[in-house]
């Protein structure tokens, strides 16, 4: 017995040790044999200074050149291995935000051709990689087989390999409690079984020191049996410690790889932080010495390019061969560098004359007094002289189910069914339609008001600018799809008595979809449009291009502006988190005066300095002269500048011409974004406008959006059912343009006109400013309003 004892537990004991051969020593804080060899491996790299890894870890970071096509042949390429995984970047700047490949190594076949040459293949995936040299090639080597092998042991117990690094949720938090707690739990049963060995090992040992010194027979056969009972409690309790062992063990190689990726994300949080701050500081040093260099210049100094240069977009292709579209810095974009004013100057100079200044002198420039005067009420008070009443407008909507998206429930119901059939789910829609998103280009309708006001031109423009920005502040966090409104369907916005305003809007055609909008203010202006959306996918991301023109009248003054929207890229469409950019130029024209505004949106990119969402442009007379500058980005506010002097550069290097250097006074807010109510993030990211649009009036056309069944079944939370509702409309639909098709195919076989759908609302005119073909309001609907009378209404929902 007693030797079985000890047999057994020498064994547990040697299983013991080896685990904790495996586990880094406390005490000296020095990894395992095998974690050093791996370390030793990572402390190397192709090229460059090699990055560190930390204790244990198996991380192995280098340059190696990845085959790509026959094409472009070998193409340098940054190595990742860690945790059993292979990921491949273009740059190393590119491990922040964009991973080109990953390959599991736990069921990767290695292979090695020549002397600097890997073979990498994962089913259907082959990596041919090549190093600098042989000996870098067999580092590379026996840093993939260790991982491979790691990977294998592990595979088992991994419970997630994707490489999440972002340990800041509070479930993290909890388990992480948990977990520690545990590990306190069993360090006590350790503590307790280590005093119970204690204990009966000393009773063991004076029972065998009594038995030596007995004499007699029966007295010898008592105390063995009191040996063996106490070998016997031995045994028990050392087997009890070995098992606390183990489970100590078991959990903290569980949890291990769990805290690993979060001192790995906290190490990569640091240096970005790190990288950062060594940006701003270098940043704020050539802000200085612009500002040392630029004597004489009293307020703000805005450079541009010459002949509108301003609005130049010079981008580089990737020469990835799985492309990303990154917008490089752009070398001609203008630069605006800003310098401490002192009011007192620009009073002392305004009794000279500035060459080239215009609007006047400089002091006219009056916050009080100006019209620019920054708006600070919220979105859609009824302040103004000719408000009657203000309704209540709910404040909220039901809250967005968290449904996930399954693509294979969406790709199994498409399964031998024409690409035109193929209803898309409501899961990428938000419960609005097109023309309400269309309508909700008037949330900061008071700068068109504010513009009414304007006495000049060139500050109307200013005004124009400002809210043809202003329309995308929405669009920052609305990833979401609104609906593709059915043909005939219209929705109105009627604040007149609230607001001075009432806006409609008609699903015009089909195919292509067009929708037609107008605009009627009794406090000065009128405005209308026809949008047409043409969209291209190119892969990983949706270019939103919208066709069709804006106008905009002022009644008083006639002065008519037309402007065009810039493009709209939806990116990560197939992987990662979408987001959305708005990218191109506008020029604003004001067809009576010829004044120009030629505004600039730069799309992102991630190496540039400048302020992401960006949008600056210049306001010039019908003579070209620049009056202001405009400033800003696109999600949270636009500023305007008053130039009172401008003076061409000097010339630049590399055979550039000269840029106009622009003296500008401070500048003044005219518009900047409402805040998003509560509980936004909850509620597809609608602003307070939004939220209002889809609720229930009374008196509506039966064609409103708001009686549209799908979209109010989605916005109760009733995706299935919207779901059913949404492809039973889209089918009455089509059973209705098959109708019209066979209609007209019976009056060319009877040789006679078939005009086809004609709007109910709207009819198509020839444009005399641009010379389109655009549809305008023809009128009727508000007098149908008022009558409720609707008979002339198509059945669609």
């Amino acid at each position: 017995m007693g030797k079985a004892a000890a047999s057994s537990c020498s064994g547990s004991t040697r299983g013991l040790v080896s685990l904790l051969s495996a586990v880094p020593c406390l005490a000296c804080k020095q990894p395992p044999p095998s974690s050093r060899a791996a370390m030793s491996l990572s402390a190397t790299s192709s090229e460059g200074p090699p990055l560190a890894a930390g204790p244990g870890s198996d991380t192995y970071k280098g340059w190696l050149f990845k085959w790509t096509n026959y094409l472009k042949g070998y193409q340098r390429r940054w190595f990742v291995l860690s945790n059993g995984l292979l990921s491949y970047y273009r740059t190393q700047a590119e491990m922040a935000h964009t991973c080109r490949g990953t390959i599991n190594l736990s069921t990767a076949h290695i292979d090695t051709e020549d002397s600097c040459n890997i073979v990498l293949s994962n089913g259907g995936r082959t990596y041919h990689l090549k190093a600098s040299s042989e000996v870098e090639r067999q580092r590379w080597v026996t840093a993939l087989e260790l991982a491979k092998a790691k990977a294998i042991r592990m595979r088992d117990n991994q419970s997630d390999d994707s490489g999440d690094e972002e340990p800041a949720s509070q479930s993290d938090k909890s388990e992480l409690h948990s977990t520690l707690k545990n590990l306190s739990s069993k360090l006590e049963d350790l503590s307790t079984c280590n005093d119970l060995i204690a204990k009966h090992g000393a009773a063991l040992q004076r029972s065998l020191s009594e038995l030596e010194n007995l004499k007699l027979p029966a007295e010898s056969g008592e105390k063995i049996k009191a040996v063996n009972e106490r070998a016997t409690l031995f045994r028990i309790t050392s087997n009890a410690m070995i098992n606390a062992c183990r489970d100590f063990l078991e959990l903290a190689e569980t949890h291990s790889r769990k805290w690993q990726r979060a001192l790995q994300y906290e190490r990569e949080q640091r240096t970005r932080l790190e990288e950062t701050i060594e940006q701003l500081a270098k940043q704020h040093n050539s802000l200085e010495r612009a500002c040392r260099g630029a004597p004489g210049l009293a307020g703000n100094t805005v450079t541009r390019a010459p002949k509108g240069n301003v609005l130049t977009v010079k981008g580089e292709a990737s020469d990835e061969d799985e492309d990303t579209e990154y917008f490089d810095a752009m070398e001609d974009a203008p630069s605006f560098i800003t310098v401490a004013a002192d009011p007192t100057k620009h009073h002392r100079r305004t009794d000279s004359n500035l060459s080239g200044a215009s609007e006047g002198r400089a002091d006219d420039w009056n916050l009080e007094d100006s019209v620019f005067e920054c708006s600070t009420r919220t979105s859609f008070d009824a302040t103004g002289k000719d408000v009657v009443c203000k309704k209540s407008r709910r404040t909220r909507i039901p809250d967005k189910p968290n449904y996930s998206l399954n693509l294979w429930s969406i790709m199994k119901n498409c399964i031998g069914k024409e690409l035109s059939k193929i209803p898309m789910p409501v899961n990428f829609n938000e419960p609005l339609s097109m023309l309400q998103r269309l309508t909700e280009d008037l949330e900061y309708h008071e700068l068109l008001d504010k513009a009414v006001k304007c006495e000049s031109s060139t500050e109307q423009m200013c005004f124009v600018a400002a809210f043809s920005v202003s329309s995308y502040s929405t669009t920052v966090h609305r990833t979401a799809k609104p609906f593709n409104p059915l043909l005939g369907e219209t929705y109105e916005l009627d604040r007149l008595d609230e607001l001075g305003f009432r806006s409609l809007c008609e699903q015009v055609s089909h195919h292509p979809p067009a929708a037609a909008h107008h605009v009627y203010s009794r406090r000065g202006w009128t405005l209308w449009q026809e949008i047409t959306i043409a969209s291209k996918f190119r892969g990983k991301y949706l270019s939103i291009m919208p066709l069709g023109a804006i106008h905009l009248e002022f009644h008083s003054s006639g002065n008519h502006y037309i402007w065009r929207k810039v493009t709209s890229t939806v990116h990560n469409i197939i992987v990662g988190k979408l987001w959305i950019d708005q990218s191109g130029d506008i020029e604003i024209i004001n067809y009576k005066s010829k004044d120009k505004c030629q505004l600039k949106f730069s799309p992102y990119s991630y190496f540039s300095r400048d302020v992401p969402r960006k949008v600056t442009g210049v306001v010039m007379d019908a003579e070209g002269k620049a009056h202001y500058v405009m400033s800003g980005t696109w999600d949270e506010k636009m500023e305007c500048s008053k130039i009172v002097q401008s003076s061409m550069g000097c010339s630049s290097t590399e055979g550039k011409l000269p840029k106009t250097v622009y003296q500008t006074l401070s500048p003044k807010v005219l518009w900047k974004k409402y805040p998003l109510p509560d509980n936004a993030e909850n509620m597809y990211y609608f602003s307070n406008l939004a939220l209002i649009l889809n609720e229930m009036e009374e008196g509506t056309a039966p064609t409103d959006s708001r009686l549209r069944p799908d979209q109010r079944l989605m916005e109760n939370g009733k995706w299935d059912e919207a779901n059913m509702e949404k492809q039973r409309l889209e089918e009455k639909q089509r059973a209705v343009r098959r109708k019209r098709e066979a209609a007209a195919v019976v009056a060319l076989e009877e040789g006679k006109d078939y005009e086809g759908y004609i709007p109910l609302w709207f009819e198509r005119k020839v444009d005399p400013a641009t010379g389109e073909l655009i549809c305008v309001y023809k009128g009727g609907y508000w007098e149908a309003k008022e009558k409720q009378d609707w008979s002339m209404c198509p059945s669609i929902f």
